[in-house]
């Protein structure tokens, strides 16, 4: 059993703290879901700065399989938070820098890499729709998050992703119920085999084109100082992936109704606990002022 993460890196900038953590929705599922004893890959486009080595030295570092990754002349991808009463606040990006204005393009070789593994995994930050189609028809299961921004809710936007996923993600905590409801059920009839909803606070919602299924968020532990909320769907994504893939899950065998439950709960405490981690899986550094003003200006160029 082996899973990758296909698409973005990039560099979390904690502002109020001056610590850079390497992040990246994808970089962080393959370490979340390695921290559960799955091995797991990354694939993607590191930056020839010392962020991009940054990121992939503690990757390395962490047993991830970086080998066919590729380092191309340019800027990483920078985010600036700041933590507000635990919460994670995006303060400013350069749209990924080099990761997503260069993405690795999956030709030959690529697709024979991609076949030793069970699941792959991309986002929307990841500036790979042109390359999801390329895997239809191959023994990979496809999980995508479609994150929780509007322009990623439209109709030719899922038209033309969705029926190449076997699991989409969505981040809903401003939708209603009935809202994420409809979504759920909008993206299975455009082709995604499954569809899970995080809805913070209020647990979370998956479909599976026959039901739906419902788990309450875990409770935080009131005794611990929460970090911040940083990863914390990822690593639902992670740990409800890994539950369903050990209860035998694959491309050609759905999910059976019984393991669904179990993923949705392993999914939430995961995601609970990682409340507690700075940025999404800590191996920060500090960084100077002079590097936080260098940061502002590379940022909202």
């Amino acid at each position: 059993m082996k899973v990758l993460g296909y698409g973005d890196n990039v560099i979390d900038r904690f502002i109020d703290r001056r610590i850079d953590y390497p992040g990246g929705n994808c970089v962080n599922f393959a370490v979340f879901a390695s921290q559960l004893s799955v091995p797991a890959g990354y694939l993607g486009t590191f930056g020839s700065d010392e962020h991009g080595e940054f990121i992939r030295t503690e990757l390395v570092g962490l047993g991830i399989d970086v080998s066919r990754s590729v380092i191309r002349d340019g800027e990483s991808g920078m985010a600036e938070v700041e933590v507000v009463g635990g919460e994670r606040m995006f303060r400013g990006g350069n749209h990924g820098g080099v990761t997503v204005r260069e993405p690795v393009v999956l030709g030959e070789d690529e697709l024979d890499y991609v076949a030793e593994f069970d699941l792959i995994h991309s986002s929307v930050y990841s500036s790979a729709e042109n390359e999801i189609p390329k895997l239809a028809g191959m023994d990979v299961l496809v999980s995508y998050d479609f994150s929780g921004e509007a322009g990623y809710r439209s109709s030719p936007y899922l038209e033309r992703i969705a029926p190449f996923v076997d699991l989409a993600l969505f981040s809903c905590s401003e939708l209603s119920e009935a809202q994420t409801e409809s979504l759920l059920h909008g993206v299975v009839e455009r082709g995604a085999g499954m569809v899970l909803c995080t809805r913070g606070e209020e647990g979370a919602v998956l479909y599976d084109g026959r039901q739906l299924y419902r788990t309450p968020a875990s409770p935080l532990d009131q005794q611990r100082e929460v970090a911040d909320t940083m990863g914390c769907g990822d690593a639902f994504l992670a740990a409800f992936v890994v539950s369903l893939l050990t209860s035998g899950w694959r491309k050609r065998s759905p999910a059976v109704a019984d393991a669904i439950p179990v993923a949705l709960a392993a999914g939430a405490a995961h995601s609970a606990a990682q409340c507690y981690i700075h940025g999404a899986f800590g191996h920060g550094r500090p960084y100077s002022v002079a590097q936080q003003k260098h940061g502002i200006a590379a940022v909202r160029r």
